[in-house]
């Protein structure tokens, strides 16, 4: 028994010695980037615009993204984000209707049940959302069935 148990302590002692580090094999610091990709950050700032709605939405998600969203992170499930569906809801519509729009949006960004399963997919799991899928003219409305991935 003495003898077995010598055994078993001189191989994991050899096991041991066998992967240690040596001095000509340095451990070098491993570059590890803590940052995650975020593709919401390239936003375009500029408050040009061909309409007065256009622009004081354009000034609006401005404000939002600059004091709300770049600070709390990308939370938005959906794709676009809440506020770029603002402002291209405004363009494509008028302020009044987009902001109508963005307000329906929001409320089921913050529905208390969560429920997304109607929604196409994003290829990075976002949800997706586009204002031509709520545009008030029929032939307009570009319908895509639940649980497709698209590609923007």
């Amino acid at each position: 028994m003495l003898k077995t148990a010598y055994i078993i302590i001189f191989i994991s002692l050899l096991v041991n010695s066998a992967f240690s580090q040596t001095d000509w094999v340095r451990w070098g610091k491993a570059d590890y980037k803590y940052e995650k990709q975020n593709n919401f950050r390239h936003r375009n700032y500029g408050i040009e615009s061909e309409t007065v709605s256009g622009f004081i939405s354009k000034v609006t998600a401005n404000a939002y993204w600059f004091f709300i969203s770049d600070l709390d992170g990308d939370n938005c499930p959906f794709r676009p984000s809440c506020s770029s569906f603002f402002v291209e809801a405004s363009k494509e519509t008028n302020i009044i209707q987009g902001t109508l729009m963005f307000f329906d949006r929001f409320t089921r960004d913050f529905n208390l049940y969560k429920r997304y399963e109607h929604y196409p997919r994003v290829k990075d799991g976002h949800y997706y959302d586009p204002v031509d899928m709520y545009k008030l003219e029929k032939d307009k409305i570009k319908y895509i069935p639940p649980g497709v991935i698209v590609s923007k």
